[in-house]
């Protein structure tokens, strides 16, 4: 099978995929700040899982006018495209509960270490050519991913905020690959599913983080119900409708390229006001993951940004 580079789109495609590309870069950056209400929701009792397990059980509270409209479409979609994003939903909790239990810098750079994993996906599952530039996106992500996690000493994943967030990166490279071949949903029924895939998630993981911690006294459960409906409203319900929506549109590769502003945003903020810098080593490694996903668009000789980007 052909791989999607090699076509070139359409007026009225480029048109739809320059607006996807914008609304995952707002997205992405938008969720780059997302540790700040999840680590308040920790601060208010509602650690673990927990504080994301509720966010997305009201986002799809939130959503279900949506779903309901959108009815017809959730039965026509593929099953394999309901499913892709159900794994996206579960891709995003484990990245969400990533970001309490470890350091928040490190989460979201393994998080986006997704064009590798991407890039693997497109040639093992669809066959597409794996070109030199693509081993060289490997080959500095995996340098990367090596220089990031044997700061410590050893290059592998040591928290469960580490494996987390690596587990998190391959299962959205997975999702955004059967989102983009097999999906049909529209962005509202779409963000429900993916939505509801964040809760089977959480639930998937509460034997590993805890039992039910109680509701938080009051003032703090006023607190804590203002962050909830702040994070299920702007983090989940909007912004995620733009990126279901934008992962039909644009490649995986590319997909998890332009999100990696949250990675500027969310390792410049933790710094900032977590007291969470990446050391030297750190930060080598995060100079490689960056080069890998900017040699991903990169134009070859001759070609526009817009013809390698997809």
């Amino acid at each position: 099978m052909a791989s999607p580079e090699t076509f070139a789109p359409n007026p009225a495609a480029a048109r739809r995929t320059r607006l996807a590309a914008a609304g995952i870069l707002f997205a992405g950056a938008l969720w780059g700040l997302y540790w700040i209400p999840i680590r308040r929701l920790e601060a208010l009792a509602l650690g673990g899982v927990w504080g994301s397990l509720i966010v997305a059980l009201v986002t799809c509270c939130l959503l279900a006018p949506w779903a309901l409209a959108g009815r017809a479409r959730l039965r026509r979609c593929h099953p394999l495209g309901i499913l892709a994003v159900l794994l996206g939903g579960a891709a995003f909790m484990c990245y969400s509960v990533g970001l309490v239990q470890g350091q928040v810098a490190v989460v979201i750079l393994l998080f986006y270490l997704t064009p590798v994993w991407s890039s693997l996906i497109e040639r093992l599952w669809w066959r597409w050519p794996l070109t030199g530039r693509r081993l060289a996106v490997i080959a500095l992500g995996l340098g990367g991913l090596t220089l990031v996690l044997g700061a410590a000493g050893s290059p592998l994943p040591r928290t469960l905020g580490d494996w987390l967030g690596l587990v998190s990166g391959v299962l959205w490279a997975i999702a955004s690959s059967g989102m983009r071949a097999r999906s049909t949903l529209g962005p509202g029924e779409g963000s429900f599913v993916f939505a509801l895939g964040a809760v089977l998630g959480a639930l998937a993981l509460t034997p590993l983080l805890g039992p039910w911690p109680g509701l938080p006294p009051m003032p703090a459960l006023g607190q804590a119900v203002a962050w909830i409906a702040v994070s299920a409203t702007l983090w989940w319900a909007i912004s995620l409708a733009i990126v279901v929506w934008a992962a039909s549109v644009l490649a995986p590769a590319r997909l998890g390229i332009l999100m990696m502003s949250e990675v500027l945003v969310g390792v410049l903020s933790a710094a900032l006001f977590a007291g969470e810098p990446l050391s030297a080593l750190q930060l080598g490694g995060a100079l490689l993951v960056i080069a890998a996903a900017v040699l991903e668009v990169a134009p070859l000789p001759g070609r526009r940004l817009s013809d390698t980007a997809r």
